[in-house]
């Protein structure tokens, strides 16, 4: 099993910064995928960026050029840098991992974006 704490959600202006944190349990040269997903009120789940055990990574055209996901193998930690931040941001950040044995999620942090 994985675990996984997300930190460093919060209140921001419109056009700040932040950097999410996500700490696993096991080391994540063993997991095949680090990602980021968010969740806003009343919406669905969506896909914001991953990482895999290789480096690649990818990112949702929303948050292109805006957002990078990076990580430190020797904290087991992914990070998420968000620049620029619009209120349309504003959301519930969930770090997943996928491994051989499945996909677990964080318990979410709170991104707020104010106008």
């Amino acid at each position: 099993q994985v675990q996984l704490v997300e930190s460093g959600g919060g209140l921001v202006q419109a056009g700040g910064s932040l950097r999410l944190s996500c700490t696993a349990s096991i080391n994540i040269f063993s997991i095949n995928v680090m990602g980021w997903f968010r969740q806003a009120p009343g919406k669905q789940r969506e896909f914001i960026a991953h990482i895999t055990s290789g480096g690649s990574t990818n990112y949702a055209d929303s948050v292109k050029g805006r957002f990078t996901i990076s990580r430190d193998n020797a904290k087991n930690t992914v990070y998420l840098q968000m620049n620029s931040l619009k209120p349309e941001d504003t959301a519930v950040y969930y770090c997943s991992a996928i491994v051989v044995a499945g996909h677990y999620w964080g318990q979410g942090t709170q991104v707020t974006v104010s106008s």
